[in-house]
């Protein structure tokens, strides 16, 4: 037992890192919004749901809710700052029609979570029904933000391109979703095996894909700004534990 624990921790520890540069990977356009001052074409949409995301998996993996995930929390913890990072130059950049609507999503979240903590803390008095409720919650969280990935793939096999499919990030998601699906299924846990079990499966579809069709990209090729914008998968924020 203590050397299963052991490995899972260190197996943690190696997703810990790998999910931090996940969170990171969307850095090339804040930093593209910053010199502009502008926002442009880009949507904050993602990063406002993966905040959401992130708190419910701190408040899954707090001991009062599922024991023994305290990585859970660090990881999910450390995303959240980034992505409120993110969030806020945003607002920085964007007019007021579009910071009201980021605000107000933002509400509607907070309500939302406050609402689930309300339930759980109250009428659930076990950690097995607990668990139960927020990690079927992370899960439906999880499956809604892996339609973004679809999206790409499904215009890589359109254009027979791959050339804003980048390979290190499909990598890195293959990479994030098995390591995590190996801490799961050392101690059990269906919450985390579900959602990186397909984090691992989408990363490696994404893989097999850029191997089809890295021969017949035309990498020369220039789209106009709003395609790159919506190909590029860089825009959206990894799906993480």
């Amino acid at each position: 037992m203590a050397d299963t624990e052991t490995t899972r921790t260190i197996i943690g520890v190696i997703g810990n890192v790998i999910s931090f540069f996940l969170f990171l990977s969307p850095l090339p356009t804040f930093v593209k919004i910053y010199k502009a001052r502008s926002v442009q074409e880009f949507k904050p949409d993602p990063y406002v749901a993966t905040i959401l995301n992130c708190c419910m998996w701190v408040f899954y993996g707090l001991p009062f809710v599922h024991p023994d995930s305290i990585l859970v929390v660090t990881i999910n913890g450390i995303g959240l700052v980034i992505e409120i990072f993110n969030v806020s130059v945003f607002l920085a950049f964007s007019d007021w029609p579009k910071r009201w609507k980021i605000i107000i999503a933002l509400l509607v979240e907070l309500v939302f979570l406050a609402v689930v903590i309300f339930i759980t803390m109250t009428f659930l008095h076990t950690t097995k029904s607990r668990s139960m409720l927020i990690g079927i919650l992370c899960i439906v969280f999880n499956i809604i933000m892996y339609t973004s990935p679809l999206t790409v793939m499904r215009m890589v096999i359109k254009t027979k391109s791959v050339k804003f499919m980048p390979f290190y990030l499909s990598l890195a998601n293959f990479l994030n979703g098995s390591i995590w699906l190996v801490y799961a299924l050392l101690k059990f846990d269906p919450y985390i095996t579900i959602p990186n079990g397909l984090g691992a499966l989408s990363g490696a579809v994404q893989l097999i894909l850029y191997a089809t069709y890295y021969k017949s990209t035309r990498w020369d090729d220039g789209p106009s700004p709003a395609s790159e914008v919506q190909l590029s998968s860089k825009d959206n924020p990894p799906n993480l534990v």
